[in-house]
């Protein structure tokens, strides 16, 4: 197979002289893994790599010579060539360079250049002395072979950690088929994976209801209780998280088959934040309202069940991205390459999460999520941050006077546009066209209730930056 490319991955925030490292792995044509006993795990061909469903494990990584590399940060060049694969007997092509250091402070890409792929650049880093909090990234909603999707847990936390380059991730598969035994697995083979200042991960679930609309709990520590929506109800998912402490997430709530009904149930303690993208697409509007992403499969996608309509109910929602991934790669999905079922076709780029946290603890990402310092993108590793009169996202403002808008963004693909929304319309419009941006607005406070900020690429990928709500 040839090269078809390079997926580089830095960390979002540095400080000036912090030595960081850059992941990347070389591409190649999408190709089946296929399947085998007697396989360690991980390993890329496993028992659990076909679904009855239809769905195959898919690989894009390159097995074979690679010339040396490039790398061109602030004109300093660095060659390399020391590739290594994930697991035992790996011949894929994976790299990490360490050691790297920017001197000035600014937005910074780092170019890769190689003879048989040309140039590719990494996701833009943010350098800036002083840098309280980084950004860390996560997908926190994933299947495994235990119901509809595809390979273990232990495979699945690997692909996150070790292929998809994620800094925290969860197992949230679906609880009704997981016996009780199979729970405490879930949350040991978590917990084993838990590793603080290199991989995070969060014990979580699936509760599936298609009557009330699917939730994912999350739970802040080294256990949690199974819920199920055949015994369980939603008021029970409701006291339980108040009882652990935990988050609960509704999910594709615009789908009119297994989405949610936003008159029937709500619990402002717990339910603080909203998978706004996934897979399925984006739930944040409808179509006919400007969706680019709308839910397409499963009956599509139901009016008065949209984000914009739980927003405008008072619901206090930050947002997050998620996978809802059932092909096994967690952080890097190949759904569209399956060939069943075929409504595999008309999914989407799965979703990531941006959380914003000084460190990089399991106490520290639950923290964040759990006070909405977060934002949802279409899978793209974009610098996004808003805030209003100094209230970041996910916060509460109190009798305003005046607005004052800070919105900065960065992307390797150039910013498109954009958009400032307040109770449930279009409040400013800005064109962008630029790689990064700063944008400062005053206005007058007219009794709005919320704001968030919607970003859109060039080549139509989205970042959502979560609301600030005013209390006048």
């Amino acid at each position: 197979m040839k090269i078809t490319g390079i997926y580089a991955v830095a960390p979002s925030v540095v400080r000036p002289g912090e030595e960081f490292s850059l992941r990347f792995k070389i591409l190649t044509p999408v190709h089946h893994a296929g399947s085998g006993c007697w396989t360690k795990v991980p390993s890329l061909k496993s028992p659990f790599n076909l679904s009855p469903r239809g769905i195959r494990y898919l690989d894009n990584v390159f097995e074979g010579n690679v010339r040396e590399i490039e790398l061109e940060l602030e004109g300093k060049k660095i060659r390399f060539s020391d590739y290594k694969g994930t697991f035992f007997d790996d011949r894929r092509k994976f790299g990490c360079v360490e050691g790297l250091t920017f001197v000035s402070e600014g937005v910074k890409l780092i170019k890769i250049r190689n003879p048989d792929f040309g140039e590719a650049v990494s996701n833009p880093i943010f350098v800036k002395e002083n840098c309280r909090e980084r950004i860390f990234w996560g997908d926190i909603h994933c299947q495994t072979f235990f119901s509809d999707g595809l390979r273990c847990p232990e495979q699945l936390y690997s692909f996150a950690r070790d292929e998809a380059f994620l800094d925290f991730f969860s197992v949230s598969d679906h609880s009704e088929w997981i016996t009780d035994r199979q729970w405490d697995y879930f949350c040991n083979v978590a917990n084993d994976f838990n590793q603080d200042g290199r991989f995070v991960t969060l014990i979580a679930q699936e509760w599936t209801d298609h009557k009330t609309g699917h939730r994912n709990i999350y739970f802040p520590d080294r256990d949690g209780k199974i819920l199920r929506a055949d015994t369980d109800s939603l008021e029970e998912v409701y006291r339980t998280a108040r009882m652990f402490g935990a988050i609960v997430i509704p999910h594709h709530s615009a789908s009119s088959s297994m989405g949610v009904n936003w008159e029937l149930a709500h619990d402002a303690e717990v339910e603080r934040l909203v998978e706004i993208y996934s897979v399925w697409g984006s739930s944040e509007i409808t179509a006919a309202e400007g969706n680019t992403r709308p839910i397409r499969v499963s009956g599509g996608e139901k009016k008065s069940q949209h984000v914009i309509d739980a927003l405008n109910k008072g619901y206090r929602f930050g947002f997050v991205g998620g996978g809802d991934i059932h092909d096994g790669r967690p952080g890097d999905e190949l759904h569209i390459y399956q060939e069943q079922p075929a409504d595999y076709r008309n999914l989407y780029r799965q979703g990531l999460t941006a959380v914003f946290a000084e460190k990089l603890t399991r106490k520290e990402i639950f923290r964040a999520l759990y006070e909405r310092r977060c934002y949802a993108t279409s899978n793209i590793r974009m610098f996004l941050k808003f805030s209003l009169n100094g209230c970041s996202s996910g916060s509460v403002l109190c009798a305003p006077g005046k607005l004052y808008f800070l919105i900065s963004g960065a992307s390797e693909i150039p910013v498109f546009r954009v958009l400032v929304i307040s109770d449930g319309k279009i409040y400013k419009t800005f064109q962008v066209q630029q790689h990064y941006f700063n944008l400062e607005l005053e206005k007058p406070f007219q009794g709005e209730h919320y704001f968030y900020v919607k970003a859109e690429r060039m080549d139509g990928e989205l970042a959502w930056a979560s609301p600030v709500w005013i209390e006048s």
